[in-house]
């Protein structure tokens, strides 16, 4: 779930295009399993990201890194791709690519990802139940659980999920009572 529309934007036509090679070639299982590996590696490590993200450093020097920290970790059709981002210039679109890519393979299995604030973290209990509903008010195969934690929300948990927010929160519910009261006190 991309924070930059615009990159998103820009990056949807590469995800596209490597979602037909990868269906084309019958490299899906391969690619998509790459990228969801990249997604927790970029995420784990921000330098990388930054580094790929700096404008001035040169396509070299990003190729040259990418070859000593990835290539024996990919496959071949997937580490030619990122070298296709790097020369175009498009590597710092790197998580949106990937979150799009992941976007296509999911729709097409029927893997719904959803993103859901908590103010605790669940028990395995707890997750596994949400997942059982989810799946059948979505009608999804699978359900694929963002989880955030948010202590701020006191109680109560967030859901989103493409357009739609669902809010169990106990912070939302003080907020609405608040205004109930504001309207009532003002007459």
């Amino acid at each position: 779930m991309s924070k930059n529309p615009l990159a998103a934007k820009v990056a949807a036509p590469y995800a596209r295009a490597l979602y037909d090679f990868s269906v084309e070639q019958n490299l899906m299982h391969q690619i998509t399993a790459d990228f969801q590996n990249l997604e927790v590696f970029l995420e784990e490590t921000p330098d990388l990201t930054n580094y790929l993200n700096n404008p001035l450093i040169g396509p070299d020097q990003k190729q040259e890194l990418l070859d000593k920290t990835l290539k024996s970790e990919l496959n071949q059709e997937t580490f030619k791709f990122l070298s296709v981002l790097v020369q175009r210039d498009r590597i710092n679109l790197l998580p949106d690519v990937i979150t799009g890519y992941l976007d296509l393979v999911y729709e097409l299995a029927s893997i719904k990802m959803i993103e859901v604030t908590t103010a605790f973290a669940f028990t395995n209990l707890q997750k596994n139940t949400l997942i059982q509903k989810l799946k059948e008010l979505t009608n999804a195969r699978e359900i694929r659980l963002v989880i955030n934690v948010d202590s701020s929300l006191i109680g109560g948990f967030l859901i989103k999920t493409n357009s739609k927010v669902i809010d169990f929160t106990v912070k939302n519910q003080l907020q609405l009572l608040a205004k109930h009261l504001d309207t009532i006190l003002e007459i």
